[in-house]
């Protein structure tokens, strides 16, 4: 198949999709207008295709051959953010107060054009292929785990895999270029609540009180030594307070302390070991101040971890698509966190960065990711649907 004889016309459509959904962007587990157009393509390829995983889900079948040679997936997500766009340009959300903020729009187009090249090869191959390619459009990646509730009903059940696979735009990272990293390349986010319950009382008469903001500040500081002092220097950890409530005027001291945050790190060991220390802590502050302090600690999203052999065929391909000078496995993991870890903990995989750069439409310090005037990278779609095809044709030739 003559790739780049295709390329223009599909840049073109691919491009014009992109835009549609940056306009019309969905929140995590409504996409509905967005997983109906991504199944109405689908069906027209001629591809198997099934909706409702995961409510708003979709997954496309594609085999090649016998079909019993190799199965892979390829995953993308479909939703926005709640986040107000500032972009003026012409294909800015319609919908007030949600955004494209993130890229999810471009990574849905590349899978999109990369699906429409693969069911036309199909209809050419002579037999150099064989095995089955998962097309998965996952909804709610942002914060709401929407590849946790695909795992939970069933997709490795219903759509068996060997392997699976991501890719997500980079802002900061040249267009052209791929950063491939084996092992963990995002981490785990997890989240706490404490409440610390004092003895409201006069403000003007602190001793017939026990101050919970005073236990809560002191608090907030000795949760910083668990990074600092009993964390191995090696081995990432990020604990941040984010947010502190107390009081509503200023004669009275607060009976309820209310604080909250994340903890971000590469293992479940280290998970562990700082949900431990954070407890611990809050229970010397009790007895230290005379207070009650509960800590609810919920688990989040798992660290990402690419497995070594998956990240060496991508590697592999992304030098054949790209060039190997422009594979980056010099960049470091990322403090961010991912849902695509659930796929990964149930298969090995690999999660790769697609350099985006920035466009014409945005200025250089405002292209961010989850920033008011994001805006995915149109010039690099033909690289993510050479790259996903490069991927399907590796793993999927016969052996």
């Amino acid at each position: 198949m003559n790739l780049d004889k295709l390329m223009p016309d599909l840049h073109a459509r691919m491009t014009a999709i992109r835009r549609d959904l940056h306009a019309h962007p969905e929140m995590a587990f409504k996409e509905q207008r967005t997983s109906g157009l991504v199944a109405e393509w689908l069906v027209a390829l001629g591809i198997e295709t099934h909706r409702g995983i995961a409510g708003t889900g979709v997954v496309g079948k594609l085999s090649f051959g016998s079909g019993q040679g190799r199965t892979i997936g390829l995953r993308t997500d479909m939703d926005a953010l709640l986040l107000g766009e500032l972009n003026t340009f012409a294909h800015r959300s319609v919908n007030p107060g949600c955004m494209h903020a993130c890229g999810h729009d471009g990574h849905t187009a590349m899978l999109l054009g990369a699906a429409e090249v693969l069911a036309k090869l199909r209809q050419q191959d002579a037999g150099q292929l064989d095995g089955t390619v998962y097309f998965i459009f996952q909804p709610a990646e942002e914060h709401e785990g929407g590849a946790r509730l695909m795992v939970k009903e069933g997709l490795f059940e219903r759509f068996p895999m060997d392997a699976v696979f991501g890719l997500h735009n980079w802002p900061g990272l040249p267009v052209g270029q791929i950063a491939i990293i084996s092992g963990p390349v995002m981490a785990g986010a997890d989240r706490f609540d404490i409440v610390v319950t004092g003895r409201g009382g006069h403000a003007a008469m602190p001793h017939k009180s026990t101050d919970s903001i005073i236990a809560a500040t002191a608090l907030v500081q000795a949760l910083q030594t668990l990074v600092s002092r009993n964390t191995e220097p090696l081995e990432p950890a990020v604990l941040s307070v984010t947010r502190i409530h107390a009081g509503h005027t200023d004669n009275v001291l607060p009976e309820e302390t209310v604080l909250g945050g994340t903890v971000r790190a590469f293992s479940a060991k280290q998970q562990t070991l700082m949900e431990n220390g954070m407890q611990r802590i809050c229970d010397g502050i009790a007895a230290t101040y005379g207070v009650r302090v509960d800590m609810a600690y919920n688990r989040g999203y798992p660290p990402t971890i690419n497995s070594e052999q998956e990240s060496a065929l991508c590697h592999e391909v992304a030098a054949q698509v790209m060039g190997k000078d422009n594979i980056r496995t010099d960049l470091r993991p990322s403090m961010g966190a991912e849902d695509f870890a659930y796929l990964l903990r149930e298969r090995p995989g690999c999660y790769s960065w697609l350099g985006n750069d920035c466009t014409a439409n945005v200025a250089k310090s405002d292209c961010i990711l989850h920033g008011p005037y994001f805006d995915f990278n149109d010039e690099i779609i033909p690289l993510g649907i050479r790259y996903w095809v490069a991927l399907v044709e590796q793993s999927l030739a016969r052996r």
